[in-house]
């Protein structure tokens, strides 16, 4: 298994590419820290991976807060005694509109959830990887972040995901010498909760696809597989998309 034994922290875990990264990475042995704001679903989703015979536990809070940050992993400290990497999902698209348009308090947030969150995941998981000399951290970022493929009102949201890449890129450098791997993953168009349920926004979405269809969760979890795994030991600092070729699309 990919991740036999290994603790893994998952921000964003209670729907979505997090829930679906959550079922996978216990499948391939992971002991899992789930983290989002949802509670009831965090712990139906332990629940289910629990009785499945792997190991998972959660804690829910608001990932903008560095004390939820640092008390992710100091419960998976707690709980398993280490920690080997982490899969930083959480995010929001915010409002869609043109900049001029936009309350600043819209930009703030998706910044700062977005963005910042990442900042304080790296404060904290960091330190605790190592101790180990070796780990591996994945943030979501988005094909919007580096190919905006002619999306309206993505200002906020581009900002946030494009500055993530240049982190991730900046983590790596800084800590490749202590053993630990950090990348940024870029999803295409996926079948969550945050891309709405219209069928005119699905079809619109998968037309600007290459593959003229919209990912599934699972699939964008296999991704985030490879980069916390060691099929990825010599990938770090890198922005890797899996958005079905939007990202080469010609306007």
């Amino acid at each position: 298994m990919e991740l036999h034994g290994q603790t893994i922290i998952i921000t964003g875990a209670s729907s979505g590419i997090g829930a679906a990264a959550a079922e996978l990475f216990a499948a391939e042995g992971a002991n899992l820290v789930l983290g989002a704001r949802r509670e009831a679903e965090l712990a139906t989703l332990a629940d289910k991976i629990t009785k499945q015979g792997s190991s998972a536990t959660y804690l829910a809070g608001d990932v903008t807060e560095e004390a939820y940050a640092s008390a992710l992993v100091e419960h998976a400290l707690n709980t398993y005694g280490v920690l080997h990497g982490a899969f930083n999902n959480a995010g929001t698209v915010g409002n869609m509109e043109p900049i001029p348009e936009m309350d600043s308090t819209n930009w703030e947030n998706v910044l700062h959830t977005n963005l910042t969150s990442a900042f304080y995941a790296a404060k904290t998981q960091i330190p605790a990887l190592k101790k180990r000399t070796k780990g591996a951290i994945v943030f979501t970022s988005s094909f919007v972040g580096y190919c905006n493929s002619g999306m309206p009102g993505m200002g906020a949201y581009a900002a946030s995901k494009a500055g993530l890449v240049g982190l991730v890129k900046s983590l790596a450098a800084d800590h490749g010498p202590d053993g630990i791997r950090i990348n940024a993953l870029l999803p295409g168009g996926t079948k969550t909760a945050m891309a709405g349920d219209d069928p005119e926004g699905h079809a619109f979405i998968s037309g600007l696809h290459p593959l003229k269809r919209m990912a599934s969760p699972k699939e964008i979890a296999q991704a985030a597989l490879f980069l916390l795994s060691d099929r990825s030991s010599f990938v770090t600092g890198s922005a890797m998309t899996a958005d079905g070729g939007v990202s080469i699309r010609l306007i």
